[in-house]
C-alpha cells in the first residue's frame, strides 16, 4: 500500500484502512447472504471478492478523506458526499453495462473508479463473460492508481491545512 512515504500520507493512509475494514466486513457479510439467495461462489471465488472488495474500500475511502480535506464541518462533507456517491453509483455499471450507456456517459463512467471496482466484482462473482466491460487487470491496475493518488492527494492537502 501506499503508506508509507509521507506523515500525511500515512494519516490519510489510516483514515482509508479504517473505512476498508468497516467495507471489508460489510462485504463479508453479504457474501455469507448469497447462498441463502441461491447464488453459489467457488473456493477461489470467495477470497478473490473479498480482495476486491477490500480494493475497492480503499479507493473509495481515500476518495472520501481526499473530499473531506476540502470541509471544515461534517454536515458540509456528508451534503457533497451524497450529492457524489449516487451518481457514482448509478455510473458504475452496477446497474446496468457501462457499453450500453450514450457516449458522453461511457466517457464519465470511464472516469470513476467504482465502474472498475464493480466490474472487478462482476468477474470474480459472475460467469458470464458478456457482463465485463473491462479485463480484470485494467480493473485492478486502475483501483491501485487511483487508491494511490487519492492517498497521496489527501496528504498533501492535510499537510496543507497545517
Amino acid at each position: 500500500m501506499p503508506c508509507s512515504r509521507f506523515s500525511d500520507s500515512n494519516s490519510a493512509c489510516g483514515k482509508a484502512l479504517s473505512g476498508t475494514i468497516i467495507s471489508t466486513i460489510q462485504a463479508a457479510i453479504i457474501l455469507m447472504l448469497f447462498p441463502f439467495l441461491g447464488l453459489k461462489l467457488g473456493l477461489l471465488a470467495i477470497p478473490q471478492t473479498i480482495l476486491v472488495a477490500i480494493l475497492l474500500s480503499f479507493c473509495i475511502s481515500a476518495l472520501g478523506i481526499v473530499i473531506a480535506s476540502f470541509y471544515e464541518s461534517f454536515e458540509s462533507f456528508s451534503v457533497i458526499m451524497n450529492f457524489i456517491v449516487m451518481p457514482m453509483f448509478f455510473l458504475s455499471g452496477a446497474m446496468y453495462p457501462v457499453n450500453k450507456l450514450p457516449e458522453i456517459l461511457q466517457f464519465i463512467s470511464r472516469l470513476n473508479p467504482l465502474t472498475y471496482g464493480i466490474d472487478a466484482l462482476k468477474h470474480t462473482i459472475l460467469k458470464d463473460g458478456g457482463l465485463f466491460d473491462f479485463s480484470m487487470a485494467a480493473d485492478v491496475g486502475v483501483l491501485l492508481a487511483t487508491s494511490l493518488l487519492f492517498v497521496i492527494t489527501a496528504g498533501i492537502m492535510f499537510e496543507r491545512k497545517k
